[in-house]
């Protein structure tokens, strides 16, 4: 039985130990398409990140808290994937630790009761090799007293009739054969004990391993879990803050529309005023605004059938004016280190999901960084112009038969005053974020004959 029971013990350990490896090769498999699954959650994190730049730029002109609401939600949405991939591979983790840890408390359990069943036997082959070793000292003793039995003669003298001969004789083999059997009792019970002493100082060992094993499994189960429920509540966090982003957005939009319907009005205001100064016909007016109206159009139409799926991707600008006023250099840059954040052109609002014209170049400029004059002309106005914020307007004159003037927008402070007469790279003013934006910056647009062009068409 004790046999039987160590060899059941024994294929139990090895059905356990292929169902763990075979386990451990089908979370391996697992484990990789998690770390790929991961890596291509970071990737798109970087790209995405990569291109909040635009988003910003798309923003430029958008109610402050509303665009950093915006900017909010699509890093959090750039990273919950990372972070549910990074939850589901902590899962993984975890569930491997406690199934390896089971594992190795099964095969504890097992060795701890093969130790027992060990102990057990050679305690009780203890007791029967001693009782075995009682019993051949009194035969000895009898066999030293003659009390073994007879010689072959004895019992044909001593026996009286033939049966009494037959009965000493069988008494007399009897005893020796139990002797003999008590003999190899003793050297079976001996060898089977040696041998279990053996076994059981190995599993004593393999008890010793399992336990340092199993204890270092535990921390690693109990690591494991710890991260998992960090990453847990990070995705957690982050969807929480997903919803209250998304629902500040929403009790924005209608005040970020009307922001845009009064920016586009402002504009408008301000092409009609520059018209009345340079006293354009209304007749001229109409088919100034007639082409600028179907050049937004058709650039409108364009960037909506190449519009990408991440919303906003840069400016798609109008058609410039068949005959250009003045060619690339006839204006110099207004910062003395020109770095431009967005360009001319129609534009998808990202929250409001509508194209509009962005009607100027908008150039790096920190808080209080000089601006300066793009070309010489005479400063029509310094003043405030509601979105435009501080605004001074430069004419520069007829050029090649048409008006062509200049504003520099949401100044901080004015270096120059209504009337003045400036020459090309002169001061104007110090940029700021007045008006209608996001943040310092250079808004600058150039009108010809009242209608916006594309700055870098002339810089």
């Amino acid at each position: 039985m004790p046999r039987l029971r160590s060899r059941l013990a024994a294929l139990l350990a090895s059905l356990l130990t292929l169902a763990f490896f075979g386990g451990l090769s089908i979370t391996a498999a697992s484990a990789d398409d998690l770390d790929d699954r991961l890596a291509e959650a970071k990737r798109q994190q970087e790209a995405a990140t990569a291109a909040l730049d635009q988003v910003n730029s798309d923003l430029s002109e958008t109610d402050s808290q509303l665009a950093q609401a915006y900017v909010d939600l699509q890093a959090i949405e750039n990273q919950l994937p990372v972070a549910e991939a990074t939850l589901a591979q902590a899962t993984a983790t975890l569930e491997t630790a406690q199934r390896e840890a089971d594992s190795l408390a099964l095969r504890l359990t097992d060795a701890q009761a093969e130790e027992a069943a060990l102990t057990t036997e050679i305690e009780t082959n203890a007791t029967a090799a001693s009782d075995a070793r009682n019993g051949v000292a009194e035969m000895a003793r009898q066999a030293a007293r003659g009390d073994m039995g007879m010689s072959g003669l004895e019992l044909v003298i001593g026996a009286q009739t033939t049966d009494d001969f037959i009965n000493q004789y069988n008494m007399s083999t009897i005893a020796m054969r139990t002797q003999t059997a008590s003999l190899d009792s003793l050297r079976q019970t001996a060898a089977v004990s040696t041998n279990n002493e053996v076994r059981l100082a190995a599993v004593k060992v393999a008890i010793s391993d399992l336990k340092t094993e199993a204890d270092a499994k535990v921390v690693e189960a109990d690591t494991a879990k710890t991260v998992a429920a960090d990453a847990k509540a990070e995705v957690e966090r982050l969807i929480a803050d997903q919803a209250v982003k998304k629902q500040a957005i929403e009790d924005r939009k209608a005040s970020e529309q009307a922001r845009q319907d009064e920016l586009e009005g402002q504009s408008a205001s301000l092409t009609s005023e520059i018209q009345d100064i340079i006293g354009l016909q209304d007749v001229e007016r109409a088919r100034i605004a007639s082409e600028k109206a179907a050049a937004e159009k058709a650039a409108a139409d364009k960037a909506a059938a190449t519009k990408p799926g991440t919303g906003g991707g840069g400016a798609t600008a109008p058609a410039p004016p068949s005959t250009p006023v003045a060619g690339k250099g006839f204006f110099s840059y207004p910062t003395a280190v020109p770095h431009i954040t967005s360009s001319y052109g129609m534009r998808l609002h990202p929250v409001l999901n509508y194209y509009r014209l962005h009607a100027g170049t908008d150039f790096r400029a920190y808080c209080g960084t000089a601006i300066y004059a793009a070309a010489a002309g005479t400063v029509q106005w310094a003043k405030w112009r509601d979105g435009f914020g501080n605004q001074v307007l430069i004419n520069h004159g007829t050029v090649n038969g048409s008006n062509l003037m200049t504003s520099y927008n949401h100044l901080t402070s004015f270096a120059v005053s209504g009337g003045a007469s400036v020459a090309k790279g002169d001061l104007v003013g110090y940029s700021g974020n007045t008006g209608l934006g996001t943040a310092c910056h250079l808004h600058f647009e150039v009108y010809v004959n009242g209608s916006t062009v594309d700055p870098m068409t002339m810089l």
